[in-house]
């Protein structure tokens, strides 16, 4: 019997191991559920008779070692942060390893011994990092293939609210971990290209830099850039191309909105407020403007934002209850951005018949035999229930299908890699059809491109 050890127990892990459950007699396998809290390692383990529970701390090198010691293959489900560790004991006793994550320095420099050892560390196998990957290198290999040249690559992933469960002023509820909602695109520049001008947007303009585009059957949406673009011209084989842009996929308003939050502070992530254990909504809010005698908190916050109190984005401010005095945030040592996550919490948490919604955009312009044409490719998938959710689905299906992959040997190159060879994407691309996650395509003739250099902007 073939032995998989799935380290961690979050929210994507149920719809992983549910999968894995189901083709166990068939493939036989036997899953080790590992996480620190046992009880909800028993919980995703349930009755099933090829799956335990097992406790387990990871910072225990030696409890860790033991785990990863008697076993086939490991897939971490732990934060970016600590793949690293269960990674070198993947190394020492000879194991495979998968992950969601994006890939660490500390993870690519194991690349070489890895190899050495004729290992596979598959990385980003998620959604996005992941679906994304794949879905993009499929299109982009298949207009290679037919000897066309790439001009422009653009893709948008967000995890959103369903349709059918949207009630809020701002078309958003949290569909995954609030803290990475609320401290989205700190840390950094975002970087791209477009028509062979590199763009650099700093943390404080990025969410009034916005893209607009159409979902069949589902309207209008916005992006923001995510990240460093220009990362992904070597990744994808894209080093001469014109345009090269990778965005968070919104509805449209929400980034005006959530810039409000930025240009006032209460998204920093780096000092701690003082008292906020006893701090109230109003005067978490109150704290970042001026003080007046005379002026209400809301009327300063007005005039702070020049926001006429017709204004929608006002609307939307009431509707997270912020200027209340009675409620506390019952944080203490909050930074701003945890002060504001709570606060969002009591309002953008999925209800218990609440479905979410992921949304994959992608766009290819392309030159083929002299004619230059444009494939917008685009994935939406609705989740079930609680626990299917779409971004649990989306998550953990791929990362469930690449280690059996990998255990039957059609996933076979060693490395420390991220899924953007056909060795890898079209295995699993198709078996993700046959659970629901599909690609639309249309092409259209491509007008982006402009052969001189004559940009506006």
């Amino acid at each position: 019997m073939r032995h998989i050890l799935v380290i961690g127990a979050g929210k994507s892990t149920s719809v992983l191991i549910t999968y894995l459950l189901e083709k166990s007699e068939k493939e036989n396998i036997f899953l080790t559920i590992a996480d620190k809290d046992e009880s909800q390692a028993k919980k995703i383990a349930g009755s099933h008779p090829r799956a335990k529970p097992l406790a387990l701390d990871i910072f225990n090198a030696e409890s860790r070692a033991e785990a990863v010691k008697n076993t086939h293959l490991v897939i971490s489900m732990l934060p970016a942060r600590f793949h690293v560790e269960v990674a070198k004991d993947c190394v020492k006793f000879g194991k495979n390893l998968v992950t969601a994550s994006y890939v660490s320095k500390e993870m690519k420099a194991l690349d070489p011994v890895v190899k050495e050892k004729n290992l596979i560390f598959m990385n980003e196998i998620g959604v996005d990092p992941g679906i994304d990957h794949m879905s993009a290198m499929q299109v982009i290999d298949r207009i290679r293939d037919k000897g066309g040249k790439m001009l422009m690559f653009e893709s948008f992933t967000g995890g959103l609210v369903a349709p059918e469960s949207d009630t809020n002023l701002w078309n958003y509820k949290f569909t995954w971990n609030p803290r990475n909602v609320v401290v989205a695109g700190q840390g950094g520049v975002a970087k791209f290209i477009q028509e062979g001008k590199y763009k650099y947007i700093p943390y404080h303009r990025l969410f009034r830099r916005t893209e607009f585009f159409q979902i069949e059957g589902y309207g209008k949406f916005e992006g923001y850039a995510n990240r460093n673009s220009l990362d992904y011209r070597s990744v994808y084989g894209l080093e001469d191309i014109h345009t090269l842009y990778r965005g968070t996929i919104r509805r449209v308003g929400f980034s005006r909105a959530w810039n409000m939050f930025v240009q006032l502070g209460m998204t920093d992530d780096t000092y701690e407020l003082e008292d906020s254990e006893n701090m109230s909504y109003r005067d978490f809010v109150n704290s970042f403007l001026p003080y007046s005698p005379t002026d209400s908190v809301e009327l300063k916050l007005r005039h702070n934002l020049k926001i006429d109190q017709d204004d929608i984005m006002w609307e939307k401010l009431l509707e997270l209850d912020l200027f209340n005095a009675e409620k506390k945030l019952g944080i203490a040592n909050a930074t701003p951005a945890q002060a504001l996550q709570k606060i969002l919490e009591e309002k953008w948490s999925l209800a218990e018949d609440d479905k979410d919604m992921i949304v994959m955009y992608h766009k290819f312009g392309y030159e083929l035999n002299g004619e230059k044409k444009q494939i917008d490719s685009t994935m939406v998938h609705i989740g079930e229930d609680q626990q299917k959710t779409a971004m649990a689905k989306t998550v953990g299906l791929p990362v469930a299908i690449a280690a059996l992959a990998i255990l039957n040997e059609k996933i076979v190159t060693p490395g420390v890699q991220v899924p953007i060879t056909k060795e890898v994407y079209e295995p699993i691309l198709k078996e993700l059809e046959t659970n629901g996650i599909v690609f639309k395509e249309t092409q259209t003739e491509y007008l982006g491109y402009n052969p001189l250099g004559e940009v506006g902007n």
